[in-house]
């Protein structure tokens, strides 16, 4: 859960393109890096047990996020008491500002997150991932990258574990 809110404060705080710019001595505009807060976002969960509660726990008390919750699993008042409010994956996706796996790899949910559900997040989200590869496509993910839609990604898992150097989400 920990690691999971890291990603995502690694993500809305640019850590990764500021410390490649300043190893390439191309941090001399401070503004350029500037990063986005977390508190007060919206945070949406897919998946909401030991991890996504904990995840849930840590975002609203440290960061005053609202939490969104989509498990088929979890009933409404449950997800409540874990901090979360039940939601269809349609309204997740819409309004998330960061989008958070946390369920397990199952024939149900390989694929899950593919073209379509990149498109119908809110443009600039942040897409992170704990859960197991292959929930997400890659590729999908890359594309929704590089048009811009996806803001960043903060990625634990892959389909190939670990990935080849050369694969394009590491760069």
């Amino acid at each position: 859960a920990e690691h999971a809110v890291g990603l995502m404060l690694g993500c809305l705080k640019r850590v990764p393109e500021a410390h490649a710019a300043m190893k390439a001595g191309q941090a001399q505009d401070r503004g350029a890096l500037m990063g986005r807060e977390l508190r007060g976002r919206v945070v949406g969960l897919v998946g909401c047990g030991h991890v996504g509660s904990r995840v849930a726990e840590i975002v609203r008390a440290a960061f005053g996020c609202e939490v969104l919750a989509c498990d088929p699993f979890v009933d409404a008042e449950t997800l409540a008491a874990r901090g979360a409010s039940k939601v269809e994956m349609t309204e997740l996706l819409a309004r998330a500002d960061v989008v958070s796996l946390h369920c397990p790899l199952t024939p149900a949910t390989r694929g899950l997150i593919g073209r379509a559900q990149f498109a119908a997040m809110k443009k600039g989200v942040v897409f992170v991932t704990t859960a197991r590869g292959s929930i997400h496509d890659e590729e999908a993910l890359l594309e929704a990258l590089e048009a811009g839609h996806v803001a960043s990604a903060g990625l634990d898992v892959w389909e190939v574990e670990p990935p080849p150097p050369s694969h394009p989400l590491l760069h």
